[in-house]
């Protein structure tokens, strides 16, 4: 159980109340999930929503590992026989990480240090006689520690100050005024290598960068991070000097006498070689790890909006791969995305087959009653565009162009040979096309969230802490749009809240088995799908045309009793309350409120009433991209087009405008106003206008605008 102390510091680090801290804490120690806590305890909550949620479980794993920390501490303490009870006190109500490393600094073994040696050597009362900084003949004093190990007066000097210098860093007031001075004035500076300026040329503006660390945003932060790394720059991150030496120098310095000025020299020395280095090392920590939060937070939200884009729905549907010299791969998909033809055409240079490829198109398209075709965006995508879009058919044929990011790592992953043991990799990669227009989400999760293309320096944050939160964003989505428990895959299956890749081989065996499930109640007969699971489950998962009614909606089996007693108390059933809004409009939600079921329940109840199993999602619409611009060198400055957003970033939004290249719309550029983020005005997928303002082909770049279109 976690402790009061926790859910108070988890209510103030958060802004949520303590009553739904509590509560969420509680449930996700009885291992309910995210979205199951969401969408079904909104009454014990306080209604939270996943990100909420989200939130109280990372300070919870954080709290725990402090707990384990404190822990180490005190057992490294209690064996050096220096631990006291006043000690032990402070260590278990402190919840600080880094004041408990100061607490621990002066235990904590180290190597063998410049102090260590000066002690030995006997000094430390001389260190101590300096330290008080009395008016004595320090010279004088300091003959008398002259030894076999200490040749003279001022080695005796130098190793005392040596003593003191580790007093002085191991001091917690001062490394908290140091920490204070960093966080409010450090500066982040860059300086080139010698001899790397042609290599750094992607890095340029960063050969002598400076600002301020704490305006430094994340983007730039992972930038030069990512340059250091590859060993182009060095990075500096440190305040003022003098300004640190005139507070330690308040701390320290009582006298202004020979004493004294031995501890200033003291305090000059453990600042350069001892404390700037660690604090400027946590401060790298610090500002790293508040860049990756950035980075991933951008990311989660990208991959989130990309995960619930409108899905064309079961549409049969032709998938186009774009290639000049190889050709374009054609692939026919039925309404439940199962391949069922593949062909390659060569519409394009060198072979130009444009009769033949169209015959073959038309052809196909009456053949399998294709009604939209998937044109990959990558390399010959607009023209293949443009070739498609030339054609007659004789039914009406929406065309799409489709965002191929990672369509090429699913075509060689084990999934894709799972699925397609017989198919070369260029024709799972123009199922993956298809697909991606079907139902981007259940296509999507198929493939590494990093390979999709969104976010910014993905390769750069804690990997570890990346994966976390997107693996819970593509869990978070599969559950808020729910999965047909019929045509699930078992990937798309093995993210459904309480599933895991177990159940979901064993629901995929067993609905083969009895030829699909007609109620939510058979999951109950899946191997090893228990109570627990079958309650973390059964709301997510959909069955259309199902007995019950209910069984198509988000309506928990838990809560069907509620819903059949609305029914009951107007004469009627489920079906009728489903298919008549002036039924529904009789029902008083007041009626059924009770000790465990208050109004968000219900109100979820009426609204999945009102429209069972509508996907969330909307459903797809076609973009339609300039004629006759194919490539960069069609572009021209001034030019307006249409786009729509493929990434966001801190730094701005990219944006499609129908060519392999993707162009730049850079914060400066989005609104005419001040925008602080870009996702606070765009969204992924979001149609635009833009206008050309730069072309660099050298480079590979489009800068665009939006607020000049």
């Amino acid at each position: 159980m976690t402790s009061d102390i926790h859910i108070d510091l988890i209510a103030q680090r958060t802004g949520i109340p303590i009553r739904s801290v509590e509560s969420t804490a509680r449930l996700l120690s009885e291992g309910n999930s995210i979205p199951f806590i969401s969408r079904y305890r909104k009454e014990m909550t306080g209604s939270l929503d996943e990100v909420a949620i989200e939130q109280i479980s990372k300070q919870l794993d954080k709290l725990q590992e402090l707990e384990k920390r404190k822990l180490t501490v005190i057992q490294s303490i209690d064996e050096q026989g220096k631990m006291t009870d006043a000690l032990m006190k402070r260590i278990k109500n402190c919840y600080d990480p880094v004041e408990i490393e100061d607490i621990y600094l002066p235990f904590k073994k180290k190597k063998k240090t410049r102090a260590m040696v000066a002690i030995e050597n006997g000094l430390e009362p001389l260190a101590k006689i300096i330290s008080q900084q009395n008016y004595i003949d320090i010279f004088k004093e300091a003959e008398r520690f002259i030894s076999e190990k200490v040749k003279t007066a001022d080695d005796a000097l130098a190793g005392a100050r040596d003593i003191i210098a580790e007093w002085i860093n191991e001091n917690e007031e001062a490394r908290q005024k140091i920490r204070y001075l960093f966080r409010k004035s450090a500066t982040i500076s860059t300086t080139l290598v010698k001899g790397k300026e042609a290599e750094a040329q992607k890095y340029k503006d960063y050969f002598a960068y400076s600002e301020p660390l704490e305006k430094c945003p994340s983007h730039r932060m992972l930038a030069v991070r990512r340059a250091e790394s590859e060993g182009f720059i060095r990075l500096n991150i440190h305040p003022s000097e003098e300004d640190a030496f005139l507070i330690l120098d308040k701390i320290f310095i009582k006298e202004y006498n020979d004493a004294g000025h031995q501890v200033q020299l003291a305090i000059r020395d453990s600042y350069k070689r001892l404390m700037e280095p660690s604090i400027e090392t946590e401060f790298r920590n610090l500002s790293k790890e508040k860049a990756d939060e950035e980075a991933i937070k951008v990311f989660t939200n990208n991959l989130k909006q990309l995960l619930l884009e409108a899905p064309l729905g079961n549409k049969a549907i032709m998938g186009l791969d774009p290639g000049f010299r190889t050709g374009c791969k054609i692939v026919c998909l039925d309404l439940n995305g199962q391949l069922l033809h593949n062909s390659t055409i060569f519409p394009h240079p060198p072979q130009s087959d444009t009769s033949n490829a169209s015959k073959d198109i038309i052809h196909l398209v009456g053949l399998y009653n294709i009604e939209a075709i998937a044109i990959g965006n990558g390399t010959a995508g607009k023209e293949s565009f443009n070739f498609i879009k030339n054609l007659r058919f004789d039914k009406q044929v929406e065309i799409f162009m489709v965002n191929e990011s990672g369509a090429s790592i699913y075509s060689a992953s084990e999934v894709a040979r799972e699925e397609f043991p017989d198919q070369d990799v260029t024709v799972r990669g123009s199922v993956s096309i298809a697909r991606r227009l079907q139902d981007p989400l259940a296509e999507l999760i198929k493939i590494d969230p990093k390979s999709i293309g969104v976010g910014q320096y993905q390769h750069d944050v804690d990997q570890s802490e990346l994966k976390k939160s997107l693996d819970q964003t593509v869990i978070n989505c599969v559950n808020s749009v729910g999965i047909n428990l019929n045509t699930a895959s078992k990937h798309l299956l093995n993210y459904v809240s309480g599933v895991g890749p177990v159940l979901a081989k064993n629901i995929i065996e067993y609905r083969t088995k009895i030829g699909g499930f007609t109620a939510r109640k058979q999951l109950k007969d899946v191997p090893r799908l228990g109570a627990s699971a079958f309650e973390q489950c059964a709301g997510f998962l959909r069955i259309k045309n199902a007995d019950n009614p209910l069984d198509n909606t988000a309506v928990h089996p838990e809560s069907y009793h509620i819903a059949e007693k609305m029914a009951k108390d107007l004469s009627t059933d489920i079906k009728e309350i489903i298919t008549n809004p002036q039924i529904r409009q009789k029902i008083n939600l007041q009626h059924y409120v009770t000790d465990r079921v208050g109004l968000p329940t219900l109100k979820d109840i009426l609204k999945e009433l009102e429209k069972p199993g509508l996907d969330p999602r909307g459903e797809a619409k076609p973009v339609d991209f300039k004629d006759n611009i194919n490539t960069m060198t069609d572009l021209e400055i001034g030019m307006i087009l249409p786009g729509i957003v493929t990434n966001i970033t801190k730094f701005g939004a990219f944006v499609d405008i129908g060519i392999k290249q993707d162009g730049l719309v850079h914060v400066s550029r989005i609104a005419n106003r001040f925008v602080k983020d870009p996702a606070d005005v765009l969204q992924i997928n979001q149609k635009v206008q833009v206008k050309v303002m730069e072309i660099d082909l050298e480079r590979k770049r489009i800068h665009l605008s939006i607020k000049d279109a």
